[in-house]
This record gives structure tokens, C-alpha cells and sequence, in this order.
């Protein structure tokens, strides 16, 4: 069993930044890989960025050159810095750990206002 706790949504003007974090806990070494994926009101979930163990990295094509994912596997964690955000960018943002079951965090809110 993997627990995932995020942190870091908020408000923020478009050209603004934010920092997300999560933190799994548990069975951490089973985890491969780890990402944030994304809902907006009335859309379905989508992918936003993961990372494997092995630091490989994908991006949705929305945020590539403005998102950055890294992690902490000997502590469990994953973080999204988002720059240059958009008011497109607003949507409830959840936490992803992949160990052959998928494990999701609460989400965190992320606004972005024009």
C-alpha cells in the first residue's frame, strides 16, 4: 500500500508560478513511476507529467517548456514546478504512484486567474 499526500496548489495570476509537492508513504520502494495528472470542471483527468525511477521523463504537450517534474526516490517524493501558468492551467491536480496498482493523492487546487 502506497499513501500519497500533495501540497502546494493555490491561486496565482497568469504569468505566475507555482510548486507542487507530494509525498508517498508505505511500500516506497515498490513504486516505478510517479507523476501529476490533472481534472478540470466537466473534463476528464489527464496526464500532465511522470517520471520513472530511473528519472525518464513525459510531459503533455500543454506544459512542455513551462513544467518541470523531479523526484526524490530515497524519500518518496515528486514535485511540479509550473511557470509561466495560463488560466488554462486551473484544475484540481492529483498526485500518481504506479507499483502495478495506481495510487492517487486527494488533489490540490490550482487557479489561475487572467
Amino acid at each position: 500500500q502506497v499513501q500519497l499526500v500533495e501540497s502546494g496548489g493555490g491561486l496565482v495570476q497568469a504569468g505566475g508560478s507555482l510548486r507542487l509537492s507530494c509525498a508517498a508513504s508505505g511500500s516506497i520502494s515498490s513504486i516505478n513511476a510517479m507523476g501529476w495528472y490533472r481534472q478540470a470542471p466537466g473534463e476528464e483527468r489527464v496526464l500532465v507529467a511522470t517520471i520513472t525511477s530511473a528519472g525518464i521523463r513525459k510531459y503533455a504537450d500543454f506544459v512542455k517548456g513551462r513544467f518541470t517534474i523531479s523526484r526524490d526516490n530515497a524519500k518518496g517524493t515528486v514535485n511540479l514546478q509550473m511557470n509561466s501558468l495560463k488560466p488554462e492551467d486551473t484544475a484540481v491536480y492529483y498526485c500518481n504512484a504506479a507499483s502495478g496498482v495506481n495510487y492517487w493523492g486527494q488533489g490540490t487546487q490550482v487557479t489561475v486567474s487572467s
